[in-house]
């Protein structure tokens, strides 16, 4: 597996005409845990016996909030790099910050509507980051093919407007949410949790559940589910929410009936200081992920 750092040597890698395609990337900001492990399995898959995988590990100032966790976000690149190798990537791309951002940097890719809500909301900040960081990995490394969590939802629809309204060449990817054994959602960010918070934020797969249960079951008042999940995760004393939204799948726009297409069901919650994301796609007629 070979590992770049030096944007010159990706730029001449990237640029290099021989090498192998398709060629998928699968961004992420290191800590790897199994979750991001699938991603790289889908890349694989995508990529073929011909292709070539490729990651990306910068953990991204940009996204994160002067009183957010960039100091502490974990850090493990020798962990992270003998992970990578050993699911099948090939090349894996480590920036560091001064190379990636100059020190009177003034352009950043801002989108305007899908991402003004849920995460937007809570943090203004987060996607135009993401869009800025996301373009010039594409831009660094040619890549054919991403893929990108659908933990992070928003962000993939977001990352996916992008590459519409931008013009890149790139097939993007939405990868299944991976989860511990309990449900708990696969986060870099659940090590930061107690013994019990670690417990109770079980209650984030669980009340989702209900709320796909109570669909099914021919429940289709917006209002009515979101009040159900807000109920079952209040109901533990260490669970703060931020937001519990029910939006359209495709426009993330707020919807009061669930649709003929379906519904999604996000949520930000505090256990502690740590900020946990969940959802839940519903459509009609199809398994829903959860």
């Amino acid at each position: 597996m070979r590992v770049i750092s030096d944007l010159d040597e990706c730029r001449a890698w990237a640029g290099d005409r021989s090498a192998p395609r398709p060629r998928v990337l699968v961004p992420t900001m290191g800590a790897l845990h199994e979750g991001h492990l699938s991603l790289v399995d889908l890349a694989r898959e995508r990529a073929g016996d011909d292709g070539e995988v490729a990651a990306t590990i910068f953990v991204n100032p940009t996204q994160f909030a002067p009183h957010e966790d960039f100091d502490q976000y974990p850090r493990q690149l020798e962990d992270d790099l003998a992970m990578l190798e050993s699911r099948g990537c090939d090349v894996v791309f480590t920036p560091v910050r001064a190379a990636m951002y100059a020190s009177d940097a003034s352009v950043s890719v801002v989108e305007s509507a899908i991402g003004s809500g849920l995460e937007g909301a809570s943090r203004p900040q987060f996607f135009s980051g993401v869009c800025t960081i996301v373009a010039k990995l594409f831009n660094l490394t040619q890549p054919d093919a991403a893929v990108f969590g659908e933990k992070d939802f928003q962000q993939l629809a977001v990352i996916r407007r992008m590459v519409r309204d931008l013009d890149f060449p790139i097939e993007i990817i939405g990868a299944p949410i991976v989860r511990e054994s309990d449900g708990l959602a696969m986060s870099s960010r659940n090590a930061y949790l107690s013994v019990d918070e670690r417990a109770q934020s079980v209650v984030l797969s669980q009340a989702l559940a209900e709320a796909r249960e109570a669909m099914q079951q021919g429940q289709v008042d917006v209002s009515t589910l979101l009040g159900q999940v807000e109920k079952r995760i209040v109901a533990q004393p260490l669970a703060r929410i931020d937001y519990v939204a029910g939006v359209h799948p495709d426009t993330l726009e707020p919807i009061d009936t669930v649709a003929d297409d379906g519904l999604l069901i996000a949520l930000a919650v505090f256990f502690g200081k740590t900020r946990l994301i969940d959802n839940l796609c519903w459509r009609r007629n199809v398994a829903a992920r959860a």
